[in-house]
């Protein structure tokens, strides 16, 4: 029996020796498989050239360096040796860095903490490359509490945020002066609160005027918002309460207002923006180029209605330039750039069905469309003016995949794509200013990302900068059967799929499936690139426990297939996606004989674990086993901004809200299920996870369960988390799949 063993590990058919296995080690562990990236790429801006970080072995630092285009050669703009402080034997390491106007001076953002989600505070420096001078910005202020530092335009100041107030700052004198002082406790200065940052995109919370004599910026007056508390049991003798202003569905929001005050400090000036400021949102405020006046979007409580305000901060009067409407809800997009010399500008809707670009009139009588077409507008790459062209990624024809395309600006012509033909996938583009060179990246579910500079005309290849070829070498050695798609007819639509068979699958036999699901507005699974979808956690699981892995995007998830598919979905979240889920799942197993029905499994994080929840409660004669990973569990729990921009309000949607929500359903659980939660999740709180625990025991439903003690809601900190949650999700799927 051990002589037998030793040759099926060594050897399969006719002697061939087998593939490498893969394991969770290599994967969560030693991260073997991990595609490398290249970069930060900034582009030069004469264009000629694109900077970047590089490591300086003996400084022990990193270089800023900018390579030539025409010429190829690369010099160093600024080396490690310059970025070491006196007294100190190590450069600062670059977390970000900005340039001013006139590229006189180097901004570097560094020992970084985390807000929120992102590590947006910590110390600034400024280089002065005409004389080498290094000097720290807010000496006198907390370490590590600077925010969001930026120049002003003549490049002779910085100002920042720090414990909620703003600061402007004096290169040359380091005269600082507090231009706010009410910040802190339940004031924000120049940021913003937890749901700001995480639904609407919100962190940086003020601008320079462009003479450079005043900043605009928002307030917020959190004072009504409810507190969340959570509880740190495992750093203390006692336990340590973390209090966490979030405003749930229904309840009062932050109150927030956009203000105007001189640069050199004195009393702020506030706009009178229309209607109630704890039942609308400030979204995005910007100042409009070479002006004295701002454009403000307003979205009211439903996300229905964007209201676009300009205020011009001398008479800090308002005027509406342009209201933007839907019956289901709107997406803010980050999109606008002046044209005309500023006697227009672009907009982003999906008014006429679609995604697309709009030109409107600086007075916002006359909109035209740009980009037309039975298409989606995926994201906008670069807006040439001088050029006369707009590049953006869609992908009219295949839903799973990403293309470069171009329009003419003035609307004329029909649109060209611009990547190429024999390169079926996802491509990403970071395009020079003047739309001649590109960082262009190009992957697949087979291929790790190939990043590389070409000239975007002819899309040809100038040089190469990353490949993946050990990371390929390493999949070569794994014979790993590559992620299929398809398509699946439910009746009412044709949805999109993948699906991962074992190595050496037998279509005469019968293999047991785990569909791995998301499903909310918010994004996909079955897109054909490299990462989505827990890629080589899926081809384990199909090799491990000899099973096939699918996914499926019902209707509702963020995906180019026009307003109707993504919005169909509004008012009865965890409903249609759900029922999508299952009649693909009874088609699926109609349609390929070697799927066993009896033996069906799903799983899911955050929206996708409240998709399970409901698929194992409301479609329980489908799915069997399943996993549901921080999930939602009564959707009144959730933040406001989220669930009501697709759930209405809960006044006026009492049975959405109770039919969409998995707790009302738990009774019905008649198979297999493990839930698995962080107690420290700021996002999707472990209240979700003790309400559910609560009402299966209630219904005397047996289930599994594993909490993550001050886990947060990627359950990713502490020493071994992501293997072990692995380790325990895979034990759950051998025991009871």
């Amino acid at each position: 029996f051990g002589l037998l063993c030793i040759l099926v590990v060594l050897f399969s058919n006719n002697g061939i020796a087998q593939n490498k296995a893969l394991t969770l080690e290599d994967i969560y562990q030693n991260r073997i498989y991990g595609a490398k990236g290249f970069g930060p790429i900034r582009w030069m801006k004469d264009n000629k050239g694109y900077s970047t970080l590089e490591n300086n072995a003996e400084i022990k630092g990193n270089d800023i360096v900018v390579y030539d285009i025409g010429t190829g050669t690369r010099k160093v703009l600024v080396s490690a040796k310059q970025l070491i402080p006196a007294g100190s034997a190590k450069p600062l390491s670059i977390a970000d860095y900005i340039w001013s106007d006139d590229n006189s001076k180097l901004l570097v953002f560094t020992n970084t903490r985390k807000v929120w989600r992102q590590n947006s505070r910590g110390d600034y420096w400024v280089l002065d490359l005409t004389n080498s001078k290094l000097t720290q910005l807010g000496k006198s202020l907390e370490e590590a509490t600077l925010m969001f530092a930026k120049f002003s335009p003549d490049g002779g100041r910085v100002a920042y945020v720090s414990k909620l107030n703003i600061y402007v700052e004096n290169i040359s004198t380091a005269v600082i002066t507090q231009l706010t002082k009410d910040g802190g406790g339940n004031i924000i200065n120049g940021t913003f609160d937890w749901v700001y940052e995480e639904e609407l995109d919100c962190r940086d919370g003020f601008r320079w005027s462009p003479d450079g004599r005043s900043i605009a910026y928002w307030q917020s007056d959190s004072k009504a918002v409810g507190t969340f508390y959570m509880i740190n049991n495992v750093d203390s003798n006692y336990s340590v309460p973390i209090p966490l202003p979030y405003p749930k569905v229904g309840t009062a929001n932050s109150a927030v207002k956009v203000g105007v005050i001189d640069a050199s400090g004195g009393q702020t000036k506030w706009f009178d923006v229309p209607g109630d400021p704890q039942n609308n949102y400030i979204a995005r405020m910007d100042y409009i180029p070479g002006s004295d006046e701002v454009m403000i979007q307003q979205l009211n409580r439903l996300q229905n209605t964007n209201t676009v305000w300009v205020g011009n901060t001398k008479a800090m009067s308002l005027k509406n330039l342009l209201t933007d409407k839907d019956s289901a809800f709107l997406d803010i997009h980050d999109n606008i750039v002046w044209l005309d010399n500023v006697k227009a500008f672009t907009w982003t809707s999906e008014k006429d069905g679609w995604m697309h670009l709009y030109k409107v009139s600086r007075d916002g009588k006359e909109i035209k469309l740009i980009t037309k077409g039975n298409f989606d507008v995926v994201n906008i790459n670069c807006i040439d003016p001088a050029g006369g062209y707009v590049y953006y990624i869609a992908s009219p024809q295949n839903y799973t995949q990403r293309y470069l395309y171009r329009s003419r600006l003035d609307g004329k012509g029909e649109a060209e794509r611009v990547s190429p033909a024999n390169m079926p996938g996802q491509h990403s583009y970071q395009i020079s200013a003047d739309a001649k060179y590109a960082i262009h990246s190009f992957e697949n579910a087979a291929t790790p990302r190939r990043i590389s500079l070409i000239s975007l005309s002819t899309h040809k290849e100038i040089k190469l900068l990353e490949d993946n070829t050990v990371l390929k070498n390493r999949m070569a050695e794994l014979g790993l059967v590559p992620k299929e798609f398809f398509r699946v007819d439910i009746g009412e639509v044709i949805l999109d799929a993948w699906m991962i068979k074992p190595i050496g699958f037998d279509p005469q036999k019968k293999y047991p499936v785990i569909f791995h699901v998301y499903g909310e507005p918010a994004g996909s699974t079955v897109q054909d690139n490299w990462n989505t979808g827990d890629n080589f956690w899926h081809q384990y699981l199909a090799n491990e426990l000899g099973c096939i892995v699918i996914s499926v995007d019902p209707r509702g998830t963020k995906v180019p297939r026009g307003r109707d598919f993504r919005k169909c979905i509004y008012r009865q979240i965890g409903l249609l996606a759900a029922d999508d889920e299952a009649a693909a799942a009874k088609k699926i197993m109609e349609t390929y004989s070697f799927i066993d029905k009896e033996h069906v499994g799903i799983w899911g994080w955050s929206g996708g674990g409240q998709m399970t929840l409901h698929s194992m409660f409301r479609h329980g004669d489908v799915f069997k086993t399943g996993i549901a990973v921080s999930f939602v569990a009564l959707q009144t729990l959730y933040d406001d901004i989220y669930q009501e921009r697709y759930m209405g309000l809960p006044d006026d949607n009492k049975e959405g809200y109770r039919e969409g929500s998995p707790l009302t359903h738990a009774s019905k659980l008649q198979g297999n299920l493990m839930i698995i939660h962080g107690t420290g999740d700021d996002n999707v709180h472990y209240q979700n996870f003790e309400m559910m625990v609560n009402e299966l025991v209630k219904n005397n439903k047996l289930f599994t369960m594993m909490s993550y003690p001050m886990r947060d809601h990627s359950i990713s900190q502490g020493v071994n988390t992501t293997l072990h949650m692995r380790r325990t999700m895979e034990k759950f799927w051998k025991n009871n799949l």
